[in-house]
């Protein structure tokens, strides 16, 4: 078994005595080690943040079953933001032994930190990571002479492709339950000063150059395809063209192929044989009245469970992650925080957070989680509520495809525009309102990398199970809602008190009150119910606008309120309720002007 936690959460794991520590700098693989050594699937990606709290599995060293921990990234032991300071509170919390993992083509600053973590006095093995991209790169590391210097075992390793991983855990169970014979290490080395005492970190900075410049020798040789392209796409030229055309790219699969899968394969599945087949089940013994109708009416559960999350959702959801996490093991996505920082902080916040703001295109969960590598408050509270007032998560998002696309690809783009424009209006306006200061921009910018095939899909399928499990549950209760509202009158019975708010300011059949009810479970369903209903452009677009603003789903609540508190949540809760029907509103009342 595994689970995902805060430290503040699950105490009780600081107290376990049998727990080993995968510790790194962000960005080393630490979370595929995670995956290989417990079977547990954890997601990783080409670019610092993924692991912002911790995960915890068992593994088996020898004959002894430990708790193996996947901590948060840091670069030091002297904490800078929140996902660091738990990297610093289970250092102290005695822990059994450490895997140190290290980048390979970024050995002196990974050094620095393999260097701190010498003054816990804890066993360690020190795992170089990345062998075959420092390689690509004319990289050599005299490993024998580095496990001199660090006073312990180093295990070379190239995790995604599972090289090296039998001889860290034999290593392992050595340093633990053996003897230490190898060269260069022995017992009384186990957390000792060998390479002298280092008291701050830039006296661990100048061991760590001095070690670098020992064990690593370079090959001058001109840099491949990949080095020189990821160069490139950091500079305003090319960078600037090829960001527009990725977009574009990404844009072009996503929405083209969602309508292929919807046409080809999802909708004759719905229509032809799901629909058909439950009708035939239910109208063989069941009497017609609204219990039929409830499970096979115009809201019939097996009607519209199936058209809208399988035909309507689905499609885009699986070519979003498609994209998104080719994007992110690639290392792209860094590129493009450097590339567009300028412009990120005359909005006001830095361009490392891009990639947090994009993560809430699949969640706003993980996104607002994710925000705990922000080294301010102001910058976590910043990108949160961008997240909550202008980035659709990426089931919201298919639906919008889906009835956009019904109408005309000009009023899809023009919902794209009106999208990334209200985002930086957002990052500008809470700002301005939110104290605090933001800090300059600090990223680690990983090697560009063709995706590894196998860990690729892994990290699909994860998507899609967590996809399936988290998002459906929500959004059957949702239906059966919707289904109930239908059958039972209350719907109508909204809807007339509704009519001032829905039909008279934002132009809407007076049906459409179930979005706005729906909406409050899970963001997608605000969307959902438009589709069945006959709307003009103008309405279809109002309707997306509201949705796109409207307040996010409970479940962003509840992290909300964890992470900063009821009163935050409740503050963006009714200012984005507040601004999408204002929005709305004002968009509809303005075109009717001039028709």
């Amino acid at each position: 078994m595994s689970s995902c936690h805060t430290v503040t959460e699950d105490s009780k794991v600081l107290q376990k005595k049998n727990k080993i520590l995968l510790m790194g700098n962000p960005n080393v693989g630490k979370s595929v080690f995670f995956t290989e050594l417990t079977g547990i699937r954890a997601i990783s990606s080409n670019y610092a943040g993924t692991t912002v709290s911790y995960m915890d599995g068992t593994v088996k060293i020898g004959e002894k079953e430990c708790t193996l921990i996947d901590v948060p990234g840091t670069y030091s032991m002297t904490a800078t933001s929140e996902a660091e300071a738990v990297a610093v509170r289970f250092m102290e919390s005695d822990p059994l032994a450490v895997i140190c993992v290290l980048d390979a083509t970024n050995l002196e600053r990974n050094l620095c930190l393999a260097i701190e973590l010498k003054r816990y006095n804890v066993p360690t093995v020190y795992v170089l990571n990345l062998m075959d991209v420092a390689k690509r790169h004319g990289v050599e590391i005299n490993i024998g002479l580095l496990e001199q210097e660090l006073g312990a075992p180093v295990v070379a390793t190239v995790a995604v492709k599972k090289e090296g991983l039998d001889k860290l855990l034999k290593t392992l169970e050595h340093k633990l339950y053996g003897k230490d014979e190898a060269a260069g290490h022995c017992d009384k080395c186990r957390g000792c000063q060998s390479s002298g005492d280092f008291d701050d970190s830039e006296s661990a900075w100048l061991r760590a150059k001095e070690i670098t410049r020992r064990v690593r020798k370079t090959d001058a040789s001109n840099p491949n395809f990949l080095d020189r392209m990821g160069e490139s796409m950091m500079k305003p030229f090319p960078g600037i063209p090829l960001a527009v055309l990725v977009m574009v790219l990404c844009i072009g699969v996503i929405v083209g192929g969602g309508k292929v899968l919807r046409a080809t394969i999802l909708l004759p599945l719905v229509n032809q044989v799901l629909v058909p087949f439950f009708n035939m089940i239910f109208t063989s013994f069941l009497p017609e009245g609204m219990l039929m109708n409830i499970l096979i009416g115009e809201y019939g559960i097996f009607v519209i469970s199936f058209e809208w999350i399988l035909a309507l959702i689905l499609p885009y959801v699986f070519l979003f992650y498609v994209v998104f996490s080719f994007l992110e093991d690639s290392g792209y996505l860094p590129r493009i925080s450097v590339l567009f920082d300028n412009i990120m902080r005359k909005l006001g916040i830095q361009g490392g957070s891009m990639i947090t703001i994009a993560m809430g295109y699949g969640c706003a969960v993980p996104a607002i989680v994710g925000s705990r590598i922000a080294t301010t408050r102001k910058e976590r509270l910043i990108i949160s509520t961008v997240v909550c007032f202008a980035v659709p998560c990426i089931s919201q998002t298919g639906a919008l495809l889906s009835l956009l696309g019904n109408y005309s690809w000009w009023l899809m783009l023009l919902m794209i525009l009106f999208s990334l424009t209200f985002l930086m209006a957002v990052v500008k306006i809470s700002g301005k309102l939110i104290k605090g200061s933001v800090d300059p921009l600090l990223i680690e910018i990983p090697n560009l990398l063709m995706p590894e095939r196998k860990a690729y899909g892994k990290k699909l399928l994860i998507r899609m199970k967590h996809f399936m499990f988290e998002a459906e549950i929500p959004m059957m209760i949702s239906i059966v809602v919707a289904s109930l509202l239908k059958e039972t009158g209350l719907l109508d019975f909204i809807a007339v008190y509704a009519e001032p708010l829905v039909s008279n300011w934002l132009g809407m059949p007076k049906e459409a009150v179930i979005a706005l009810i729906l909406g409050i479970v899970r963001r997608e369903m605000a969307v959902a119910p438009l589709l069945v209903l006959e709307l003009s452009s103008l309405q279809a677009f109002v309707g997306a606008t509201v949705a796109l603003l409207y307040l996010p789903c409970l479940s962003v609540f509840g992290i909300l309120t964890k992470e900063f508190k009821t009163k935050v949540a409740a503050i963006i809760f009714v200012s984005t309720t507040f601004v999408a029907l204002f929005v709305g509103g004002a968009i509809n009342q303005i075109a009717q002007m001039f028709m």
